[in-house]
């Protein structure tokens, strides 16, 4: 895949009730293009990636147009993207296929969604329609609909696996510890093992720390040809794989697996090649169940990696040094874009005190939806360092 990234921009993520999503937009789109050093009018093209607008602010049609109205790329041909919490990854998707195929030399990509208002039941009906709503009935929001469902997958880990609790809190050690370090990040204060198993319980067997956060925010990137990036004076980061994969009912809940190979053969790669990753970890039994499939742990092997540290930032397999969802939070549509912002800044050796030492090549799992036995969306993209 011929596709380089030149600039990164991202918001602060948190819980920001009087701060609007176009603002958030803006900021973050703004950042990328000074970062990358493009003019509004180089960008051939913007694609928007948003997942719930519509039910939490009631913007739907135009979400591009209105959520950067107000950005130095007004004006500019935009499209707008939704597949669920992978949306600004599909955004990156279709992107860099835009930026590949040859029809423009530079895409802006920009994920941003608005989750938090005076009306704090909006976020809850939002995630609840991620599921297919025939089959298992519309739901009300009243319940954490996708937290039942990584409690019964956390249940069904540890029945399989013979890890323990402690194991789901020593992921979210790790990910609060990151995040700690990372200064957009929405929670920024690190808890132990100790004090995660002894908060209040959400699902069991889940607890606070264990889950993510309903928060807002936005991340872009500019993508261009390497020949262009190469007459750029700054590091760029090249592109490798971006593969998208769909669940549908009845299958055997391997999207992530399937996407993930797709991406490694795409890529040239295979997981001992990676050097960070970035994953899916709405709820900290994700992460355990990730590592084996996207095949850098063994079935049943993934807490492992958990207790034996090698998934801090000094360890053989960093993942989420960004902080992940649990600790940068999960800002839905701004998610996917989020883990390629900080992917692509590790491996131009910008992560500061998270940074991964010798860093090469990364991997982003984004997941959205939730569809049969897994995810009903999947992306995963592998990004290298030049030079």
């Amino acid at each position: 895949m011929d596709v380089a990234i030149v600039g990164t921009g991202i918001t602060r993520f948190g819980m920001f009730v009087g701060t609007r999503l176009r603002e958030m937009a803006a900021e973050a789109a703004d950042a990328a293009l000074t970062d990358a050093g493009v003019e509004p009018d180089e960008i051939g093209l913007v694609v928007f990636g948003n997942a719930a607008a519509g039910v939490l602010t009631g913007q739907e049609m135009i979400r591009a147009h209105t959520a950067l109205g107000g950005s130095r790329v007004a004006g500019r041909p935009m499209v707008s993207v939704e597949n669920a919490c992978a949306s600004s990854s599909s955004a990156f998707h279709l992107g860099a296929m835009a930026v590949s195929s040859g029809a423009y030399d530079h895409v802006l990509v920009v994920g941003a969604e608005k989750m938090t208002g005076t009306d704090r039941t909006r976020a809850g009906r939002a995630l609840a329609t991620a599921v297919d709503v025939e089959l298992v009935g519309e739901q009300d929001g009243s319940r954490p609909v996708f937290m039942e469902i990584y409690a019964a997958e956390a249940r069904a880990y540890l029945e399989q696996t013979g890890a323990s609790a402690r194991d789901l809190a020593l992921v979210a050690a790790k990910s609060l510890l990151n995040g700690s370090l990372n200064p957009i990040a929405q929670n920024r204060t690190a808890l132990t093992a100790d004090e995660i198993l002894a908060a209040r319980t959400i699902v069991a067997p889940l607890t606070r720390p264990m889950c993510s956060s309903i928060g807002d925010g936005a991340a872009a990137c500019v993508l261009t040809r390497p020949d262009l990036a190469r007459r750029r004076d700054q590091p760029s980061v090249r592109v490798l794989a971006s593969a998208v994969g769909a669940a549908r009912v009845g299958d055997a809940g391997d999207v992530v697996g399937r996407t993930a190979r797709a991406a490694y053969e795409q890529g040239g790669v295979d997981p001992d090649g990676i050097d960070l990753f970035e994953v899916h970890d709405a709820a900290s039994p994700a992460e355990l169940v990730i590592a084996e499939e996207i095949g850098i742990a063994a079935v049943g092997e993934g807490a492992r990696l958990a207790r034996d540290g090698a998934t801090g930032i000094g360890g053989t397999r960093p993942m989420n040094v960004s902080g992940g969802l649990l600790a940068r939070g999960h800002p839905i549509g701004a998610t996917g874009a989020a883990q390629i912002v900080d992917l692509a800044d590790q491996l131009r050796g910008r992560g500061g005190a998270r940074q991964v030492q010798k860093a090469r090549i990364g991997l982003a799992e984004n997941a959205g939806g939730s569809l049969g036995d897994g995810p009903a969306a999947c992306v995963v993209t592998i990004l290298s360092a030049v030079g």
